[in-house]
This record gives structure tokens, C-alpha cells and sequence, in this order.
């Protein structure tokens, strides 16, 4: 290979020589820091990754863009260094691929490298054959002064380096091989435990990486093989003693990991064969398809490094995507948080003085919790007086308590304690609030409710109109107040989460759900009102439209003076217009009223919607009531009888064996015979059709609840799920209840003419007046005698006034009744007589004897009962063992 000089930046070898653009001092000011907001060309030099502060740069992709590495997909790749601080990690790189990381000064030792830094590769010059879209990752070092004991970044970065690169250079100088510090052994060894556990133990496909140690400052005296062993052996040894999931407990090293090793020259020593192996090592970067060896070593001087199994395989364009995501887990992950000595012990008496000054804290606040857990149990959650002054004083003495104890302590511990400690203590006062707040809460609900409920009971006993919407809104501001006033007693000063902002939203919320109850309620009762202001008008109405069948007469409901009414074929119209006025003064009697409960237009159709159904069920039942089968047989007959006994001007009719009975009888049977297909459907003369029922009374509203709907009864040809159309609603009566009313109307109207025809007949037997005159004048003698005899005269006349007396007073029955009774009295006994005389004769006791015996047996099988077992009224005796059965 031809010799060249080694160029870094553009310029000679590198030499003591402070280089212009490798100042002896340079903190990497010149590439895009996290946060800045920079233009195209300050991304010429590199872009910071992560800053000191653990922030991830949002920016990476911009970076990448610029130079190109989004085009490449999965041609890329990513090296970074490893090492402690102040060991040439940048000055390595900087040779190595012509970067611009900042580099120490010889004369002065501070930390020049900072967050994680990255830098294209600048040296992709045809006498190395390097790879292509190369990217260079600096990483702080670790173990430096500025930091001290504070590892955190150290292991995040290493840890990232780690997870992320294809090959991870670790920066090594040759004395401290063999060492666990100064290798960085012990930050090795975590970094593993956690990269195994974040980003290998749920992974099937594990992708490798390549550790390539670089030896600075070889002097030659220990051979690089041998430094390699140790190496090797080291790496071994660590990996057997780190932590390791379930199921990698037999893992190797060598599962995860290659090796390669390097040695470099003195760079102020053998400067021009450091220049040299710089030369020769920067051509190993570049891409290989080499089989890995059997032995896990990489150490031929010529091999290339950036082999497929090292590469993530992540797409250039979500590479910053990756890459934010890695870091964010690394910096959630608590296995990396290390405490100092100095930590330790600040936690160790920080939770010790935590636990002192809890002590006061629960002697104030146990009470308080046991009195609410009490309240709790028994069910009755009461509002605590002076709740919030014991919170806020116990909450200020606990904080002030241990702030004066803890503060001297390390300032992160004691404020991460102390955030603890008020975590503790607020969670306890937050319950204590959470609780007040929950028992005012109900308390307020509860008193809101009777609040309305008595102010509407109380307007409806004095029978005024009271605005129920007014009472609403008088007793909820009331309880909202209240409910303000018991929540700002409870405040808690410095605590975010004494907010009651939330609990009084949700409390407006209840109020409006138990005032929207209410006022649900109270629009049920005002229907209910409503309903039975509707029911009591068509009771009346349609009763007397029924009571008007018939003719000029129009039954029991015609007027004094003779006035024909309404004939009996709109009967239907006259009922329809009597329901749908009715039901529209309801209607407007009803929103008038609802508009005073401040109820929703939704609400008002609803109870429309409600309303017409009611009422059409109960015009359907006064209905059903009236053609009874015995109410309409009244009618009918009422109606058949007005036709038949009156004649055409109202008066009754005396029959007389000239007039046409018959002729009467069957005109006036006829006629009311026609009323039962007229009264058997509801139907309109005008349309010939049932009423437009179905869109009087309209579809269901949108707002109707299942709750709405369950108290209304179906209705034919307006719900669908019936299965009855509108037809068979209207039907009143069946066919078959036609059929058997016809017959019952018929025997009753024979009756009626069979009783006229009686009483033609009784006039045509009349006693002839000449037989009054012929009877006069035979018992002309007798009279005159009764008439001249005072005797007579006197009996005549009080058996005249005893006779009207009896009449008037209506006494005739009970003296027949009485005389009745006597004469049965009178015969009773004188069987008995009987009965005792014949048994005093001999006889009649032998008559007797052999009576007996011939009918005993029919006598006892006929009734069982002897003479001697009657009583006195001539009733059967009961004996002890007859009432012993009953």
C-alpha cells in the first residue's frame, strides 16, 4: 500500500502544535447543541445527542437529513468510544475519521466532553476504503472529578453507547489492563446487568456487538496477545459474576459479544508510528462478510469490524425515532440510580426523622380518621367541625418538623424524602377532605331534596299556584353555598390537591340529576291531575251523548220542553269532538303548567305524547262501560219503548183495542235495531271511517324512555308491536255480541208488546155502567137498614177509617204475616192437645203403638226425628254427641 501523509482537519500531522481547529480547549461549541434552535450550516460539525442533563436532542433527524444518511435505509453505521475521562477518546475518533470533537489541552486536565455527541465521518478518502455513512458517537467519560461520585450519566451513556452502536471502542491504556477501576470494570459490569435485562430477555433475535479494545500507549514490552488474554479472561470473569434474568442464567459472554483488540503507540512518544497504526486501523473500518472464528476473537490486524450480525437494522429514517425510545428507557430504568455514601446516609436518617415527626402528626389525625371510619360504618357521614384547622396545622408542624431536622443532609435526598414525606401526609389529609367533602355532599343532596319536597307540598295544601322551577333554584343555590363554605374550611394551604373545583362540579351535577328527578316527578303528578281532570269531563260528557239515544223523546237525557236532539248517527262525531276538545284543553292546561317547572320541550312532548294516549284509554273505557251488556240493553229498550209508548209530539200512548199495535211494535223494533251496528263501530259519518287516531295521537318522541312507556297500555293501529290495527281498536262490539245482543233486545221488546196488548184487552172487559144501577136497586133495603141502624152506621165507619189507616201506613202484609203465624201457632198447639189426650187413653196408647210400628220406619228414614226430639217451635233437637260433631 502507497504511503500518505496523515492529514487530520485538513492539515499536517498532529503535533504539540495547538491546531486551529483543534484548540487545546475546545467543549464542542461548535456542533448544535440540545434546544438550539440552529440553521443548515451549524450542522456541519456534529450535532449533541443527549446534553449533560439527560435530554434527549429532538434534532437528530434533521441532522441525519442534511448528511444524506436518510437515503441510505439500512446503509449506515454507528461507532462510538468508550473510556474514562481524559484518556484521548476524541482525539482518537478525530484521527481516526476526521472529526471535530473537542480535545483537552496538555496543560490543563478538566472535562472537556459533556453529553453525547455526534459527528459524520469525514475521512471516507479512497486510501482507507472505509464504509460508507459511517456515524461517530462521543461519549462522556467516565470516572472524572467534575462529576465525582455521581455515576448516573456516566452509566445512562455508556448503557445507550451500548444498546445502540454496532461497535463500541473501549479506550484503554496499556497499564491500566488488569485492573477492575481503572478498566472500567465495575461500570461494565452493571452496564451488562441492565442491557440484559432492558433489552435482551424478551428478545429471540439478540443482534451482536463488537467490543474493540484499543490499547494506548503500547510500549511493546507486554506482547498484545498476552494483553488480550487478560483482557479476554477479565470480560469472562465479569460476565460470570453480573445478575441475570430468568432463563440467561447459562449464557456466555460470547453469545452477545465479539472481541477485537488494537494497540496504538505513544502519541508524544512514537508520533510517526502512531500516525502509522492510526493509518493501518482506520482501514479496518469498513464492511465485511468474513465467518466469525470459532474462538469469538476478531484480532487479525486486517479484518474489517462492521460485519451484518453487528447492524440493528433500523432504518435510517426512524433511527432518532429508535433512538429517543432507548434512551427514554434507559432513563426510567431505577437499576441504573446508584446511591453515594453520602446518599445513603441521607436517606437513612431522612426516613428516620420522618418517622419521628409522623408520630405527632398521628396523635392529631387518628381521631379524626377513626371518627370518619366510624361514621362510615354506621352509615351516617357527618360533617366534622373544624376539620380543616386541624389538617392545616398537623400538615405545616410535620413539614416544618422535619425540614428543620433534614435539611443539612443531601440536598436530592432531602428533597425527594421530604416529597415523600408530604405524599404520606397528603394522602392521609387528601382522604380526610375526600370524605368532608363526600359528606357534605350527600348531606347537601339530601337536605336539597327535602328542601324541594316540603316548599311543593306546602303550595299544594294552600291550593295556590306555586312556581316549582323558583324552588328549584332557590334551594339549590342554598345548597351550593353551603357546599362552597364547608369546602373552603377544609383547605388545605400548599396543597394542589385541596382543590375542590372537581367535587363542586360533580355536586352541580347531582343536583341537577335529583331536580331533574323531581321535576320528572312532578310532571308525573301534574298528568295524573291532568288525566283525572280529562276523566272526570268525558265521564260526564259521554255519558250524556249516550243518554241521548232515542227518539224525540232522546231517552232520559231529552230536554223539558221537547227539543229533538241530535240524531243518533253522529252519535261517534259528536263523542270525537266532545274527546278532542277535552283532550286539547288538557293539553294546554298542561304546558301552561309545565312552563312554570322550567321542564325541557323534550319533557313537554313527552308528557303531551303521555297524555293522549291516557286519555284515549280512558275514553275507550267509559266506552266499554256504557255498552255493558246491561247498560246498552237499558238503552235499547229505553230507546225501543220511547218509540213504542210515546207517539211523534212526547205523549204516552193509552192502547186501545182500535189502535195498530203491532204496526207500532215492529216500526219502533226496527229502529232500535239499527243502533247496534251503529253502535258497534266508531266510526265518522262524514269519512264512513274510524277517526284519524293514530295521527292525533303521533309517533313516539325521540326523548321517550322505556320508563315513559311502561304504563301505557297498547293501542291497535298506533303501536306496531300490537299486532291490532286501527280497525279492530275501533271495534266496540263484536259479532258475536251483536248476534246475542239482538236476540236479548228482542225478548225484552216482545214483553213490552205483550204488555200492551194485555191492557187493550183489559179496557174492552169493562163492567157495563146499567149493572151499577141494577145492583143499586136491588140492595136499596139493605143500605137503607146499615144506613138507619147507629150500630151499623158507627162499625161501617171505623171499619172505613181503620182500613185507610192500614193502607196508609202499609200495614196490610205485616197483619197478614202476623195472622198467618197465629194460625200455624194455634194448629201446633193443638196437635199437640191431641197428641197428649191420646196418650193419657189406653187406647189410644195401643192406636199409637201400633201406628208407630207401621211407620216408624218411614218416618225415621224420611227425616230421622222423633216426636219426643222436637222442641217447643216443633224443630229438631240437637244432643251432647250431635253438638260434639259440629
Amino acid at each position: 500500500m502507497a504511503s500518505t501523509t496523515l492529514s487530520v482537519n485538513g492539515n499536517g500531522r498532529p503535533s504539540n502544535v495547538k491546531h486551529p481547529s483543534a484548540p487545546s480547549l475546545m467543549t464542542n461549541n461548535h456542533f448544535v447543541s440540545v434546544g438550539e434552535d440552529a440553521d443548515k450550516d451549524a450542522y456541519e460539525h456534529g450535532i449533541q445527542v443527549v446534553d449533560e442533563d439527560k435530554l434527549f436532542n429532538g434534532n437528530l433527524s434533521t441532522y441525519l437529513h442534511l448528511e444524506n444518511i436518510i437515503p441510505a435505509g439500512f446503509n449506515y453505521h454507528l461507532i462510538s468510544v468508550f473510556g474514562s475521562q481524559s484518556t484521548g477518546k476524541s482525539t482518537l475518533l478525530n484521527y481516526l475519521f476526521g472529526t471535530q470533537f473537542g480535545v483537552m489541552a496538555e496543560q490543563e486536565r478538566r472535562q472537556t466532553t459533556k453529553g453525547i455527541w455526534m459527528s459524520k465521518n469525514k475521512r471516507e478518502d479512497a486510501s482507507r476504503s472505509m464504509a460508507e455513512n459511517i456515524l461517530v458517537m462521543d461519549v462522556e467519560g467516565t470516572d472524572g472529578r467534575e462529576r465525582g461520585e455521581d455515576q448516573d450519566f456516566e452509566r445512562k451513556s455508556a448503557l445507550f453507547a451500548l444498546a445502540t452502536s454496532e461497535v463500541l471502542i473501549v479506550n484503554i491504556w496499556e497499564h491500566q489492563v488488569g485492573l477492575y477501576q481503572g478498566a472500567n470494570m465495575g461500570l461494565l459490569k452493571t452496564v451488562f446487568e441492565v442491557n440484559l435485562q432492558l433489552f435482551v430477555k424478551d428478545n429471540k433475535n439478540t443482534p451482536r456487538s463488537l467490543l474493540f479494545f484499543v490499547i494506548r500507549d503500547h510500549l511493546g514490552i507486554t506482547p498484545l496477545r498476552n494483553l488480550q488474554n487478560t483482557l479476554s479472561q477479565d470480560m469472562s470473569k465479569l460476565w460470570a459474576s453480573i445478575s441475570k434474568p430468568s432463563g440467561l442464567e447459562d449464557s456466555r459472554i460470547e453469545d452477545y459479544f465479539d472481541f477485537a483488540f488494537a494497540a496504538l503507540p505513544h502519541k508524544v512518544l512514537q508520533p510517526e508510528k502512531f500516525e502509522q497504526e492510526i493509518e493501518r486501523l482506520g482501514t479496518r473500518f469498513r464492511e465485511g462478510y468474513n465467518e466469525p472464528k470459532k474462538s469469538g476473537f476478531s484480532d487479525e490486524a486486517n479484518l474489517p469490524v462492521l460485519l451484518p450480525q453487528y447492524h440493528r437494522r433500523i432504518p435510517a429514517d426512524g433511527f432518532s425515532v429508535y433512538a429517543e425510545s432507548v434512551w427514554d428507557q434507559i432513563v426510567n430504568n431505577k437499576d441504573l440510580d446508584l446511591p453515594t455514601q453520602q446518599e445513603l446516609l441521607a436517606q437513612f436518617r431522612c426516613d428516620e426523622i420522618s418517622r419521628e415527626v409522623l408520630i405527632a402528626f398521628d396523635e392529631k389525625i387518628a381521631p379524626l380518621e377513626d371518627r370518619q371510619a366510624e361514621d362510615a360504618r354506621v352509615g351516617r357521614p357527618s360533617i366534622i367541625p373544624d376539620l380543616g384547622a386541624a389538617m392545616n396545622s398537623a400538615r405545616s408542624k410535620v413539614l416544618k418538623d422535619f425540614e428543620t431536622s433534614a435539611s443539612r443532609y443531601h440536598k436530592g435526598v432531602y428533597t425527594r424524602k421530604k416529597a415523600e414525606l408530604e405524599g404520606k401526609v397528603d394522602s392521609r389529609l387528601k382522604a380526610l377532605f375526600q370524605k368532608q367533602l363526600s359528606a357534605a355532599h350527600k348531606s347537601g343532596v339530601e337536605t336539597f331534596t327535602d328542601a324541594v319536597s316540603a316548599a311543593v307540598k306546602s303550595g299544594q295544601k294552600k291550593g295556590a299556584s306555586y312556581e316549582f322551577a323558583q324552588i328549584v333554584d332557590s334551594a339549590k343555590q342554598t345548597a351550593l353555598s353551603e357546599f362552597e363554605s364547608n369546602a373552603q374550611s377544609i383547605h388545605v394551604e400548599g396543597a394542589s390537591w385541596s382543590s375542590y373545583q372537581h367535587e363542586l362540579t360533580l355536586y352541580r351535577k347531582d343536583l341537577d340529576e335529583v331536580s331533574g328527578r323531581l321535576r320528572k316527578e312532578e310532571m308525573r303528578r301534574l298528568a295524573t291531575r291532568v288525566e283525572r281532570w280529562v276523566r272526570s269531563r268525558l265521564d260526564e260528557s259521554i255519558g250524556l251523548e249516550f243518554n241521548k239515544i232515542g227518539t224525540g223523546r232522546g231517552g232520559s237525557g231529552a230536554p223539558e220542553h221537547g227539543e229533538r236532539p241530535a240524531s243518533e248517527r253522529d252519535l261517534w262525531d259528536r263523542i270525537w269532538t266532545i274527546f278532542t276538545e277535552t283532550v286539547t284543553d288538557a293539553e294546554k292546561r298542561f304546558t301552561d303548567r309545565a312552563q312554570s317547572f322550567d321542564a325541557s320541550p323534550d319533557e313537554v312532548e313527552v308528557g303531551l305524547w303521555r297524555l293522549r294516549r291516557k286519555s284515549w284509554g280512558v275514553l275507550r273505557a267509559k266506552i266499554d262501560e256504557e255498552v255493558m251488556e246491561g247498560n246498552i240493553l237499558l238503552k235499547l229498550r229505553e230507546n225501543f219503548e220511547d218509540k213504542f209508548r210515546y207517539d211523534e209530539h212526547g205523549v204516552p200512548r193509552i192502547w186501545r183495542p182500535t189502535d195498530d199495535i203491532e204496526g207500532l211494535y215492529t216500526k219502533a223494533r226496527e229502529s232500535t235495531i239499527t243502533l247496534i251496528p251503529l253502535l258497534s263501530r266508531f266510526k265518522l259519518t262524514k269519512t264512513s271511517a274510524p277517526p284519524p287516531l293514530d295521527a292525533w295521537i303521533g309517533d313516539a318522541p325521540a326523548s321517550v324512555s322505556p320508563a315513559d312507556e311502561e304504563d301505557l297500555a297498547p293501542i291497535g293501529g298506533v303501536d306496531d308491536d300490537e299486532g291490532k290495527s286501527l280497525e279492530e281498536e275501533m271495534t266496540i262490539l263484536s259479532d258475536a255480541k251483536q248476534a246475542d245482543l239482538l236476540v236479548r233486545f228482542k225478548k225484552t221488546a216482545d214483553g213490552v208488546y205483550v204488555e200492551a196488548k194485555r191492557s187493550a184487552i183489559g179496557g174492552m172487559t169493562q163492567v157495563p155502567l146499567y149493572f151499577y144501577g141494577l145492583l143499586l136497586a136491588l140492595g136499596w133495603n139493605e143500605i137503607v137498614a146499615v144506613l138507619r141502624n147507629p150500630v151499623y152506621f158507627i162499625f161501617l165507619i171505623l171499619l172505613g177509617v181503620g182500613a185507610y189507616v192500614t193502607y196508609t201506613l202499609n200495614l196490610w202484609g205485616p197483619m197478614l204475616r202476623m195472622s198467618n203465624a197465629a194460625s200455624q201457632q194455634a194448629l201446633d198447639i193443638g196437635k199437640e192437645r191431641l197428641r197428649e189426650f191420646l196418650a193419657s187413653s189406653d187406647t189410644g196408647r195401643q192406636a199409637m203403638a201400633m201406628s208407630g210400628q207401621q211407620q216408624s220406619g218411614r218416618r225415621r228414614d224420611y227425616d230421622g226425628v222423633g216426636l219426643d226430639r222436637l222442641n217447643g217451635d216443633g224443630k229438631k233437637t240437637l244432643d251432647d254427641d250431635e253438638f260434639d260433631d259440629i
